[in-house]
């Protein structure tokens, strides 16, 4: 290699340039001294500098490092790796193996800890199997999920039962942080006791503690989609995150998440429960409403997952991906004689579902809570698309206070996310009564109208049968902004439906009718007459609902409105927030 330096220089310093590079590349070095043809001085790399071009391998350093790493990997005390079959759990290595066949794209945070536990390893994990503590018991990285860049944190059950720790929730504070900066979604794999009790200094009440955990999901709400699966019985602070994430998706007979233990329950009130009656997840998603769904093993909750991200952005202000058009499940053609005549017979709403979007298309979520809504996302003509459903088979489609929570919480998701909502109305309206009253109708009504009425994505609203009361309200009536309001021609509106309606205006003078035949008549003809002044041809006439369309239409109509009004913009007043939800 021939090098040239400034004609100032001396020997001495031609010569110490020569070595230093020699030396430092692992080449032969000529040194020349301004335009001088011949070399001042010569050097050749030591006799213990390999050449580049060597085929270099690892040393012992490496070797070493690399070991540790496998020891690391190998998670917990093996006895505790040894139970999980018996739960039906996979150890958490091979849990991410099933999520991410390809691996991690890289994993943060795996000597945490390290210096506390690894020193003699075996024979530590030997005397005592819960100072065995690598990673401190919780992986955090990045990966490719179904085309995805994501954050993902799982916990590691094999190392004390997967309880938080400084260490741990340090990690755990990072990858929420960097989902913050990155703006990409977050998925947790969740399998914690909580909070590592006999360790909770340094963590606990800190600013950068375990409840930083919870502002930042709050930061997150909103921001990017975040998807949590449990995976075991998550408590006290572990049972938060599932809360905070804007997907839950428990395993049946494997998770439960509850704000104490049976343990702790029996020691505070006396109450005797199994951890699946405290909070597992026929109960999230039946009772409480705290879950989403329920997967029948570890590779159904994936592949749930898998279908739930298909309808998502990976942050606010994007839209979500579109995919092929399908025809729907179902023809058309059989919308108008699916729905009957009458108010009071039921039908199914996924039938009418299945007869408007694309077929296998229809993700429900919480279809076991608050059955009176359908909640779903699915796809008209590829375009993904939020369902909010009035369900007449269940209690005739009247709105009770767990479907209003239910919906409500669902159209704050698909506003935040930039998922247009369908609206397909067929309710009496708002259930009245004692008990009703007292599980807080009117608070949660007004959470379902207020998300209606504050949500800024394109709404479209069918009135498919009966529009009655404050339900026309909360279904996204002509008063709710929707950019189109139609109806079938079965479509009705009104402050309560004919039976109501008589009884509230006619009951005097229908009592004072003492032939039953006359009353029956009477009954019949106010009936009739006062449902020509709800009909849907009546709404159009005066221009309160913008088209009547025929049902086998609907699917076409709609798939044309949603995609003129993709990109038509709304505005909320100037102010920091509501005060309802």
């Amino acid at each position: 290699m021939k090098v040239r330096i400034g004609d100032g220089a001396t020997g001495d310093e031609a010569e110490a340039i020569a070595n230093a590079l020699a030396r430092h590349l692992g080449t032969d070095v000529n040194v020349f001294v301004g335009d001088g043809e011949e070399a001042v001085a010569d050097a050749e790399p030591p006799a213990d500098t390999f050449p580049l071009d060597d085929d270099m391998g690892p040393t012992e350093r490496e070797e070493q490092l690399r070991e540790e790493i496998a020891d690391i990997l190998g998670g917990g005390p093996e006895k505790y790796k040894q139970r999980l079959p018996e739960s039906g759990k996979l150890f958490v290595r091979d849990r991410l193996e099933l999520w991410f066949p390809d691996g991690l794209a890289f994993e943060d945070g795996k000597f945490a800890n390290f210096d506390s536990w690894h020193e003699n390893s075996p024979e530590v994990d030997e005397a005592d199997p819960n100072t065995r503590l690598p990673g401190d018991g919780l992986l955090t990285g990045a990966a490719e999920f179904e085309g995805r860049d994501l954050h993902v944190m799982a916990n590691d059950f094999t190392v004390k039962a997967g309880s938080m720790a400084r260490r741990g929730v340090e990690k755990f504070l990072r990858m929420q942080q960097r989902a913050l900066k990155t703006g990409k979604p977050v998925l947790y794999l969740m399998d914690s006791s909580g909070g590592r009790i006999d360790q909770q200094t340094g963590f606990f009440a800190n600013r950068e503690g375990i409840g930083k955990y919870y502002y930042n999901h709050s930061m997150l709400s909103g921001y990017v989609p975040q998807i949590c699966v449990l995976y075991g019985p998550c408590i006290a602070g572990a049972a938060y995150t599932p809360v905070f994430a804007d997907f839950t998706v428990m395993v049946e007979g494997m998770s439960a998440m509850a704000i104490a233990s049976p343990r702790m329950v029996k020691m505070v009130t006396g109450e005797e429960i199994s951890m699946q009656d405290l909070g597992g997840a026929r109960m999230h998603t039946e009772e409480s409403g705290s879950a989403d769904l329920v997967a029948r093993d570890e590779a159904h909750a994936r592949e749930l997952v898998s279908q739930l991200v298909t309808y998502l952005p990976d942050k606010a202000g994007e839209k979500p991906p579109r995919a092929e058009s399908k025809p729907p499940r179902y023809s058309p053609d059989g919308i108008d004689e699916l729905i009957p005549e009458s108010p009071n017979r039921p039908y199914d709403a996924h039938d009418l579902i299945e007869r408007v979007v694309d077929a296998e298309s229809v993700f429900e979520l919480k279809p076991d809570y608050g059955k009176e809504i359908v909640t779903a996302f699915a796809r008209i003509d590829g375009r993904p698309v939020g369902i909010v459903a009035n369900q007449p088979t269940e209690r005739s489609g009247a709105i009770f206070p767990d479907a209003a929570e239910k919906a409500a919480e669902f159209i704050w998701t698909c506003d935040a996310y930039e998922i247009p909502l369908l609206y397909l109305c067929d309710t009496p309206g708002f259930m009245a009564g004692s008990q009703v009253e007292k599980d807080a109708i009117l608070e949660k009504g007004k959470k379902f109208i207020y998300a209606t009425s504050s949500a800024t994505v394109p709404k479209q609203t069918v009135i498919v049968r009966k529009a009655y009361g404050a339900g026309i309200y909360a279904m996204g009536g002509p008063a709710y902004d929707p950019e189109s309001v139609i109806a079938l021609p079965s479509g009705e509106i009104g402050i309560m439906g004919p039976e109501a309606a008589i009884n509230a205006v006619y009951a005097n003078k229908l009592a004072d009718v003492d032939d039953p035949e006359e009353r029956a008549r009477m009954e019949d003809e106010l009936r009739e007459e006062y449902r020509e002044d709800i009909d849907a041809h009546r709404m159009a006439s005066e221009v309160v609902i913008d088209e009547i369309v025929p049902p086998s239409t609907l699917r076409d109509e709609l798939a044309a409105r949603f995609e003129f009004y993709a990109d038509v913009e709304k505005s909320l007043p100037d102010k920091k927030h509501g005060t309802v939800i």
